[in-house]
């Protein structure tokens, strides 16, 4: 095999696309994501710039995933939504077996757009939900009650098979009987996929500097960590598959969609803030909407960051990325598409962290041992 040939080939036949949607009814406080709030006035426009973006491919690409993100995609009026999905399907045609995922906010579900959602070729939605518990819900500056979570997620499973839901752990003035609840409720409603994520404080975001300030405090790392592992055994013995460091699911729902980042794989990625990853050339559009909108209008490239990644930083980004799978990384599959001083470099610190209990090896996999799973992001530090 020629491995410089095989990992060309790899990266060029993008299967993924993500279109991101910035339109929010308000800006969370935790939020460092490319959002707009209050801005529907914007919609046409986006929609148009949109169009005008997925045109740059020429000719439609088949795709076998697709992940409408923001943002809240499932604000937008039904008219330009409808308008949207056109022009997605006519670029990017959806294998008949694909995944197509959209994001969507509990207040906005209901029998209406879900029947529109599934009539458009959707056949997954993802809740960000956060929590269950309403005092938590303020903390974090959502629009929506738990009762209204809970419906969402009971009117949604009528229509979809795939229903995920977000769940955010290590909330300021959290403790374990709230996240213990919220798991509880979650489980109860027979969703199929579930991420949970501890809080960030991201710059960018409003609780970064009220951290700063001491306006709030970070739960404390001993009680975040109980939480992550009660987390995996609660979901475990629900039957879940913990397959990610932060995702689970029941046996054949995992997201395909996001297997394709952790897998090295290309995408392409369309919208403000959005980025694609072809040829091993990673590009970010600009994360102003309306910068962005003002340079599809006038003809120039929404791009604002473009990086074209060497062989030796694409095998270790398929490592570590690979490693926040809970299978691992096909060390056989790592050796033939990867740069060989960096698969030798990689390699050299491997012994390490398996004396230190963190990695271990299985099948032909390096994995990630229940001890590793709570520090992971620590660890890949050695494999740069």
């Amino acid at each position: 095999m020629n491995t410089l040939q095989s990992d060309s080939e790899h990266l060029s036949f993008p299967k993924a696309a993500y279109i991101h949607v910035p339109f929010c009814h308000t800006r969370c406080p935790y939020c460092s994501f490319t959002v707009v709030a209050d801005r529907l006035d914007l919609v046409d426009r986006y929609v148009q710039a949109i169009t005008r973006e997925l045109s740059t491919l020429d000719s439609p690409n088949p795709v076998n995933t697709i992940f409408i993100g923001g943002g809240t995609p499932t604000l937008l009026p039904r008219e330009p939504m409808v308008q949207l999905f056109s022009e997605i399907r006519r670029w990017l045609p959806l294998a008949d077996d694909g995944e197509w995922s959209i994001e969507a906010n509990p207040q906005d579900i209901d029998p209406t757009l879900c029947q529109l959602l599934r009539d458009q070729g959707i056949n997954r939605i993802s809740l960000g939900g956060q929590s269950f518990d309403s005092a938590k819900l303020k903390m974090l500056g959502r629009d929506h009650t738990g009762d209204q979570l809970t419906r969402s997620i009971d009117i949604a499973s009528q229509w979809f098979d795939e229903v995920s839901v977000d769940l955010i752990f290590g909330v300021p003035g959290e403790d374990m009987q709230v996240w213990r609840s919220d798991l509880r409720t979650a489980t109860s409603r027979g969703v199929s996929h579930l991420s949970t994520y501890g809080l960030t404080y991201e710059k960018g975001a409003h609780y970064w500097s009220q951290l700063q300030k001491g306006q709030i405090m970070a739960v404390a790392e001993e009680v975040e960590l109980e939480m992550y592992l009660f987390a995996i055994e609660t979901l475990t013995q629900h039957g879940m598959n913990h397959y990610e460091v932060s995702n689970f699911a029941k046996p054949g729902s995992e997201c395909i969609h996001n297997q394709t980042y952790w897998h090295g794989d290309s995408w392409l990625g369309f919208g403000p803030g959005a980025a694609a990853y072809v040829g091993g050339t990673r590009t970010v559009n600009h994360r102003s909407t309306l910068k962005y909108l003002q340079r599809i209008e006038t003809g120039l490239s929404p791009i604002a960051e473009s990086q074209t990644l060497d062989w030796s930083t694409r095998t270790r980004e398929r490592f570590i990325f690979g490693m926040r799978q809970l299978k691992g990384v096909d060390w056989s599959t790592i050796v033939n598409v990867g740069e060989p001083e960096a698969i030798e470099a990689i390699a050299q610190q491997i012994p390490k962290h398996i004396e230190l209990g963190f990695l271990e090896w299985h099948d032909g996999h390096i994995r990630l041992t229940p001890q590793g799973l709570p520090i992971s992001d620590s660890l890949w530090l050695d494999y740069w």
